[in-house]
């Protein structure tokens, strides 16, 4: 059953182009699917699933207090793989077809105000791996890209005359995001003095490196953050997309046009970009009920 999976991994990445963590996101899924299909349900081929077996499935996860979004990817990720089975005769049936999607809640997510902003920003000392660290922050702050995005950049990537970034998203699309005049000094700063000094013997063309001057990973970023949170004296959980959050309230609180917004963080649809207009409100009403005095 596991020759199957491989079919469908390898499918995924050389037919659709995904990316690499949506590939890994399926196989961990669907690997546990499997599991749980063998060894509890007893299942030895394709051809024996049935409806309920999935929906056993489900139950499990539900009983292991799992949230209704991971419950709706599990379900994509199963039925994904049904299909490519059925398409690709592997199985004679898809026992998927009839299963309903759990409606995902919708949390608004957390933001930064500008002055806690101002305040992470002026956090990284004068050291290389400060200066590092103020340019990557600059730079998420000022683009709203995301943590995977940011660290997969190369020197080529980043355009300083030009002040724009070009990087590649979700689905392996390509975007061209403008970058602000403290931003662009930042990565300036970084490429001439902090890089030179982390590079040290080695040859790379990425842009933000660790101190065995090799390309900085997410988990490296994630402890750099929480360090800087810290320093920072955020009482807030903050998480390394908390300033892609903050990037896009902030733009459309000082009224930027939702399409533009949802081009510049890259989503597909702009219903994903309009849950920042709900935190704009939120923000609003809480304005409104600390400094109104009928409120």
């Amino acid at each position: 059953m596991n020759d199957a999976l491989q079919d469908f991994i390898h499918y995924m990445i050389v037919e659709k182009g995904l990316a690499q963590n949506t590939i890994v996101a399926y196989e961990r899924d669907l690997k546990g699917y499997i599991q749980y299909i063998q060894k509890v349900e007893q299942v030895v081929s394709w051809q024996e699933v049935k409806r309920s077996h999935i929906v056993a499935f489900l139950h499990h996860l539900k009983m292991q207090n799992k949230s209704s979004k991971t419950l709706a990817r599990h379900i994509a990720s199963v039925r994904s793989f049904h299909q490519f089975m059925l398409r690709e005769h592997i199985a004679e049936h898809d026992p998927s077809v009839h299963i309903e999607t759990p409606q995902a809640e919708r949390k608004l997510p957390k933001v930064l105000s500008v002055a806690e902003v101002e305040g992470l920003l002026q956090a990284p000392d004068n050291t290389p791996f400060g200066i590092r660290d103020k340019a990557m922050l600059e730079l998420l702050y000022a683009t709203g890209l995301r943590v995977s995005e940011l660290i997969q950049l190369d020197l080529a990537d980043v355009h300083i005359t030009m002040g724009f970034v070009r990087c590649v998203g979700k689905g392996n699309k390509e975007r061209i995001i403008p970058l602000g005049r403290l931003a662009t000094e930042a990565i300036s700063t970084y490429i001439e003095r902090g890089r030179a000094s982390l590079v040290g013997k080695y040859t790379t063309n990425a842009l933000f490196l660790n101190h065995q001057g090799n390309r900085l990973t997410r988990q490296g970023f994630w402890k750099i953050l929480k360090k800087l949170a810290q320093k920072a004296n955020i009482q807030k959980d903050l998480t390394p997309h908390t300033l892609r959050h903050s990037f896009a309230t902030h733009l459309l609180e000082n009224g930027a046009d939702l399409r533009a917004v949802q081009e510049m963080l890259g989503h597909a649809d702009i219903s994903t970009t309009q849950i920042y207009t709900h935190v704009s409100k939120v923000r609003l009403k809480d304005v409104y009920k600390q400094f109104h005095p009928r409120a």
